[in-house]
C-alpha cells in the first residue's frame, strides 16, 4: 500500500500512478530502508523520512518537464534518486542514472535488477565525462548550482530541461534557473525546484 504522499506528489506533477507502480514503489523503499541504509547510501536518520523527503521528492520533478522527455540523465544519482522513483512513473522515458562512486553505482544496479526496470541504464562516469546530448536532466543536489548550469548547457539538447533539486527552507535565486513552487499539501510542506530551459 502506497503513501498518500506518492499519489499528491503524481498528481501535481501530471504522471498518475498505477497499482503497479505502486507496488514497485513500495519494494523500492523497503529495498532503501534495509540494503541502502546498511551500506550506507542513505543515512539511519533518514530512514522516518523516506516516502516524503526521498520518494515523494524525486516524484515531484516530473513536474519540472512541460511534455515527458525521451531521455533523461540522472546527474549524481547516488542510490537512485531522483532517477529511480520517476523511471517507475514515466516507463515511456529511458533514464541513465549517473554517478562517479562505484559503491553506489553497484548499489543502483542491484535495485533496477530487483525491479526489473527495463528503461534504466546505470553508468559509472562523472558528469564531465559524459558526451551525448539529453532532453532531460534531474539531479537533487550533488552540483551546485553555478556547476550544473555550465554541465547542462553543454548536455541538452535545443528546448531540453534540466530540473534540479532546489530547497526545502525557502525560495532560490539562482542566475540561469528558475523557481518552481511545490505548494505545501503535496510533500506536507512547500519546497522549490529550479528549472533550466534550454534555448
Amino acid at each position: 500500500m502506497k503513501p498518500e504522499i506518492w499519489g499528491r506528489c503524481c498528481e501535481w506533477a501530471g504522471t498518475g500512478i498505477t497499482p503497479a507502480q505502486e507496488h514497485l514503489l513500495a519494494r523500492y523503499r523497503d529495498w532503501l530502508l534495509t540494503e541502502a541504509v546498511a551500506a550506507g547510501g542513505i543515512g539511519p536518520n533518514e530512514s522516518d523520512r523516506i516516502d516524503n523527503r526521498h520518494i515523494g521528492d524525486s516524484l515531484v520533478f516530473a513536474g519540472g518537464f512541460e511534455a515527458q522527455p525521451a531521455v533523461v540523465l540522472d546527474v549524481g544519482s547516488g542510490v537512485g534518486l531522483p532517477g529511480i522513483p520517476l523511471a517507475v512513473v514515466m516507463p515511456e522515458t529511458r533514464f541513465h542514472l549517473l554517478d562517479r562512486s562505484g559503491r553506489r553505482v553497484d548499489l543502483m544496479n542491484r535495485a533496477v535488477r530487483m525491479l526489473e526496470l527495463p528503461n534504466v541504464e546505470v553508468v559509472h562516469a562523472d558528469v564531465a565525462d559524459w558526451e551525448d546530448e539529453v532532453d532531460g536532466i534531474v539531479s537533487r543536489g550533488s552540483l551546485s548550482p553555478e556547476q550544473a548550469l555550465t554541465s547542462f548547457k553543454r548536455l541538452l539538447k535545443p528546448g531540453g530541461i534540466a530540473v534540479v533539486g532546489g530547497s526545502w527552507a525557502s525560495k532560490p535565486d539562482v542566475d540561469g534557473f528558475d523557481p518552481l513552487e511545490v505548494p505545501a499539501p503535496v510533500l506536507d510542506q512547500k519546497v522549490w525546484l529550479l528549472i533550466m530551459r534550454q534555448q
